[in-house]
């Protein structure tokens, strides 16, 4: 998965980031450190939220928030040991990176908000899933009609370009039908 955030960017961010919040762990700071020091690994970090669906995570928590001070996510397993995340991060160079930065106000924060991503792992809830499937079917349904009514009147044309009565009367009433069933 490519980034539209520049390592730049991301760097930037987390140079501003780590100059303006005291972290509750300062584990998590080196961690973060360690990162911008790799473009490599830059190049695979995502800011996103709600990072514990993803198959990689780290979520860093400020000390302005009320949450947990540091969790790393891989599939199934969690750890609250920075040194594992670390080693991990370290060995699996490349292996995408999803962060979520817990500090007061992130939704509001430029910085913050100019590097999110949208999280592509978390999961549809089953009206979102209904709706999306509505629309589906209805976009199925319009390029299904159009395509018809585009090959029928093709055939008009071509029986009317011959001088084939009996086709142009088959193919129009075809047509009419067609429109009639989208009424």
């Amino acid at each position: 998965m490519s980034s539209a955030i520049s390592i730049l960017e991301k760097k930037d961010f987390l140079k501003w980031f780590l100059n303006n919040f005291q972290l509750k762990r300062r584990e998590c700071a080196w961690l973060l450190n360690y990162l911008m020091s790799d473009d490599q690994l830059m190049e695979k970090v995502h800011f996103v939220e709600n990072a514990e669906y993803c198959p990689k995570s780290l979520i860093i928590s400020a000390n302005d928030v009320d949450c947990i001070p540091f969790s790393f996510h891989k599939r199934q397993h969690v750890t609250m040991d920075a040194e594992k995340s670390f080693h991990d991060i370290r060995l699996n160079k490349e292996e995408e990176i999803y962060i979520q930065l817990n500090f007061k106000d992130a939704k509001k924060n430029p910085q913050y908000v100019a590097v999110l991503e949208d999280n592509p792992f978390i999961p549809i809830d089953k009206e979102t899933e209904k709706i999306y499937s509505l629309f589906a079917d209805l976009i199925i349904d319009k390029a299904l009609f159009q395509f018809e009514k585009k090959q029928l009147t093709e055939k008009i044309d071509q029986a009317l370009d011959s001088g084939d009565k009996e086709s142009f009367i088959k193919y129009s009433n075809q047509l009419k039908e067609l429109k009639a069933l989208k009424k």
